[in-house]
């Protein structure tokens, strides 16, 4: 109960009944001047009055601000009317307000302060030159045209239900699409059921991580040298990643079964950094060491799309897709700021998967989905593919050239596809952290191989400088300018 004719703001202090004044409720700024209210009685006058000050200084009272009368906001804190007049006269003689008779007090325009701004933390390129960094595509390749018109015809066609809370898993129209686009194009057995479509293929990482480890699963084996996310993205579930070493046909197999693992992160088609494809059979070994574990294979499909000399081998998931789970992303096809992939999962993890899913975001964004569906049903997301294929061929052509002319005797390993190259360059450009020092001071950036390497790293072969070279992003007149520095540099 309150005293008649008072109402009780949100500090517990009692307000008159229709003051005139701007409340604590009315208005966050007067949040900032509790603390100072709460000051022992000989020093509430200078923390009330500092409170006002630094308000004014920050931005969060704004020049023309009117403030409360002495009356109200004396009310509002629960103080004396002569502490906050005390308080607007010493700020007004300072400069920070101003008043006028019967015009009340305002803050004035002698303070500018710099309104906060947000940080941006999205990797960017780092403005080098020459950037050979892997790992982004061309983002001037984004249809944006084709896009327009699919975002159009989606808002005038969309149904209404459609914009509530989604299935989960993805709206069914988009799964079927890429249940076809998948068996037709990567060789998988895709059943629209067993489809999720996630935020790209960290989140189907983390989704799978949040399931085995919910399972009793407290390691995942990852291919070294392999992607550095997946120790983090892993770890984010409360799963210990073990490296598993390569050799030219894969990971080791031998290596999985003496770990004890059940489950391990493969790049089967073209693996990441060093570009080997998977033997045949490399791939039933690794098969027959899940179906022996009760296992689990996470299939990376991060470029199965961009092979440049053949036809682009199969998915390992249509060998068995009761134990293996198939992820891919239009991150390297479209753009990654889509945020937009699928998981493919087997039988017996489907049901958790979607109620992680659904526990995690309740779905994919909607507006997104039927986009990206009507994308593929018309046949635009092919039409992408086959631009970007002959664009990153050119570039990858491009820049083996520009190596052998460049740097006499480099050697590239792994097959052609993807967004990168592994180059060897000859011992006599070495060593590699003077390399590598020697082309950063003349503007060029540009990875070693040894940093994609979780384990300790063995001594290239011949003291060999080994470098992963991205060209997707850069055109072929920026590759061969960039080969050209990097040479002189050294």
């Amino acid at each position: 109960m309150t005293p008649s004719g008072t109402n009780p703001d949100d500090t517990g202090h009692q307000r008159p009944a229709g003051g005139k004044g701007i409340g604590l409720s009315a208005s966050p700024a007067w949040e900032l001047l509790l603390p100072a209210v709460s000051a022992p009685a000989r020093t509430r006058g200078r923390s009330l009055q500092a409170a006002l000050r630094e308000a004014v200084r920050s931005g969060r009272l704004a020049p023309g601000t009117r403030l409360p009368s002495s009356r109200d906001l004396a009310a509002d804190l629960g103080v004396s009317r002569g502490l906050v007049t005390e308080a607007y006269e010493q700020l007004t003689a300072e400069g920070y307000l101003r008043s006028g008779r019967g015009a009340g007090t305002w803050v004035g325009g002698a303070v500018r302060a710099a309104p906060p701004r947000a940080r941006d933390l999205a990797p960017r390129s780092p403005g080098a030159d020459a950037d050979f960094v892997a790992g982004t595509p061309d983002l001037s390749l984004f249809p944006r045209a084709a896009w327009a018109a699919a975002h159009r015809e989606v808002l005038a066609r969309l149904p209404h239900d459609d914009l509530g809370y989604p299935d989960p898993r993805g709206l069914p129209r988009l799964r079927t699409a890429l249940a076809e686009l998948l068996t037709r194009r990567r060789g998988v057995v895709a059943d629209p059921e067993r489809i999720v479509v996630v935020s790209g293929v960290a989140q189907a990482t983390a989704l799978l991580g949040s399931v085995l480890h919910a399972r009793g699963v407290r390691e995942v084996g990852v291919e070294d040298p392999g992607s550095p996310q997946h120790t983090a993205l892993y770890a984010s579930a409360g799963v210990t990643t073990v490296p598993v070493p390569l050799d030219g046909e894969g990971p080791r197999v031998e290596a999985l079964r003496e770990s004890g693992l059940r489950a391990v992160v493969a790049t089967p088609s073209h693996q990441f950094p060093t570009g080997i494809a998977c033997s045949a059979r490399r791939r039933a070994e690794l098969l027959d060491w899940a179906r022996s574990v009760d296992g689990l294979v996470l299939e990376d499909d991060y470029d199965g799309d961009f092979r440049y000399d053949r036809a682009p081998v199969g998915a390992l998931q249509g060998l068995d897709p009761e134990h293996v789970a198939y992820a891919g992303s239009v991150s390297k096809s479209l753009a990654p700021g889509l945020r937009l992939g699928w998981l493919l999962v087997p039988r017996s993890l489907a049901e958790e998967v979607v109620e992680r899913k659904r526990t995690m975001d309740l779905g994919h964004p909607t507006l997104d989905q039927a986009l990206f569906a009507r994308f593929l049903e018309r046949g635009d997301y092919d039409r992408q593919l086959r631009r970007c294929q002959r664009a990153y061929r050119e570039r990858r052509d491009t820049l083996v050239a520009a190596l052998a002319e460049d740097f006499p005797g480099a050697r590239l390993t792994g097959i052609a596809a993807g967004l990168h190259v592994i180059a060897a360059l000859p011992a006599r450009y070495g060593p590699e952290e003077r390399f590598l020092a020697r082309v950063r001071a003349a503007g060029v950036a540009v990875r070693p191989l040894s940093a994609y390497t979780h384990a300790r790293a063995e001594p290239a072969e011949g003291g060999d400088v080994r470098l992963v070279l991205g060209y997707a992003h850069l055109s072929p007149g920026r590759i061969r300018a960039g080969v050209r520095l990097m040479a002189a540099a050294v």
